[in-house]
């Protein structure tokens, strides 16, 4: 396969390449949380759920990058984020559990709102594999502003923010995000820089933010010269480059050992 240099084209890749920025943004600092937290799959669940309120206004006749969809789309995962904070106390040991069973009937439903639509099976999978080639700087604008508002809260009040804090503003984020780059690069955005650098002691949100800009960039620009699939080809050079950090992080230092009494 040989490269196409002639597809390389600025004005495209430019804003898909801050699209994934402003995803990175808030995904690599909400990513650590999540590990922490032991609730990987809450990424996939809440974009499903956001997915599922476009597709839902979609069916009722509404433009799906309209005004009336993105507000589907936030009551969509913000009802999701107050269903995962309540069911977090009342059965935290299954939480991981019925996060899955949420992602599951959110695709579902999605897949049954679509059944019966011509064009239902293509808009489905531009929402889970994304079109981030085709973002425009005007959609780039107001992702802005909300990238800023929640790194803003999370810096400022994260450990304070509380249970329902946390899913509200990850629901906002992941909104955001899946209309931009599709559920599979949102999840990989959070997953990968925090399990990448999930052994440093020091310096760890610098190194995520390295490791997931390097994907996004060697993705977009392997996806450009060979004509594939971005969302893709990104997830799997996140993937990489993921492994990489991971393999060569600079081993952790053995403390001393005491002197030996005499």
């Amino acid at each position: 396969m040989n490269p196409n240099l002639d597809a390389f084209n600025l004005s495209i890749f430019a804003p898909a390449l801050l699209a994934g920025f402003l995803v990175l943004a808030t995904h690599v600092p909400l990513g650590t949380q999540v590990l922490a937290r032991g609730i990987v799959f809450i990424d996939l669940a809440i974009a499903q759920i956001a997915t599922l309120g476009v597709i839902a206004a979609d069916r009722l006749g509404f433009e799906p990058e309209g005004w009336v969809a993105q507000a589907a789309a936030v009551a969509a995962a913000l009802a999701g984020a107050a269903l995962l904070t309540w069911t977090e106390k009342r059965w935290p040991d299954i939480q991981e559990a019925l996060i899955g069973v949420l992602f599951a009937l959110a695709a579902s439903g999605g897949m049954i709102l679509v059944a019966n639509n011509p064009h239902g099976g293509e808009h489905l999978q531009d929402l889970l594999a994304g079109q981030i080639l085709w973002v425009g700087y005007a959609q780039l604008l107001p992702v802005a502003v909300l990238t800023a508002v929640i790194l803003a809260v999370w810096f400022r009040f994260g450990a304070r923010i509380g249970r329902f804090g946390f899913y509200g503003l990850f629901a906002c984020a992941v909104t955001a995000s899946v209309q931009l780059v599709g559920v599979y690069l949102v999840f990989a955005s959070l997953i990968v820089p925090a399990l990448a650098t999930r052994g440093y002691a020091s310096r760890r949100l610098v190194v995520a933010y390295a490791a997931g800009a390097g994907g996004y960039i060697l993705g977009l620009v392997a996806s450009t010269l060979f004509d594939l699939p971005s969302g893709p080809v990104i997830v799997w050079a996140l993937g990489l480059i993921g492994m990489a950090v991971h393999r060569f992080k600079a081993p952790a230092q053995v403390p001393a050992a005491a002197p030996a009494a005499h």
